[in-house]
Formats: C-alpha cells, structure tokens, sequence
C-alpha cells in the first residue's frame, strides 16, 4: 500500500493521526505568517525556530504512525 493510502486511512480511522495532522497544518500557517513578514523580532526568530521544530516533531510522529500501519497490513 502506497504512503498516500495510508495516510488517508489514518485520517479516517486515527484519532492521534488526525490531531497531529491537525497539529501540524495550524503550524504550517502560522509560520507562512512569519515568512512573509520581510523583518522579525528576536522574539519573532525565537517563536518561529520552536514552530519548526514542533512542526518536524509532528511529522517524524505522523511517519512512524504511517510506517507501524503499513507494517500492520503486511
């Protein structure tokens, strides 16, 4: 089974997969908000640099999830 397969069966079937994809789409905007500023704060540069990281915590999650699934069906 392809990867886009199961991601559509987690969403369906995954209540922890689909927080997560949530998770990580709420990220995903609020740091195209700080990438289209031309200028950010310390502050800024602080907060953006923790959004990323949590969005990649999010994803390296969603994988191992769709990975162990894929397992699953072998």
């Amino acid at each position: 089974m392809e990867e886009k397969e199961i991601k559509e069966r987690l969403m369906k079937e995954n209540e922890e997969f689909r927080n997560a994809f949530d998770q990580h789409q709420k990220l995903e905007k609020k740091l195209f908000k700080f990438q289209a500023k031309s200028y950010l704060t310390e502050e800024e540069k602080l907060e953006e640099k923790q959004l990323k990281k949590n969005k990649l915590l999010l994803k390296d999650k969603m994988y191992y999830m769709m990975t162990e699934y894929g397992k699953s069906l072998e």
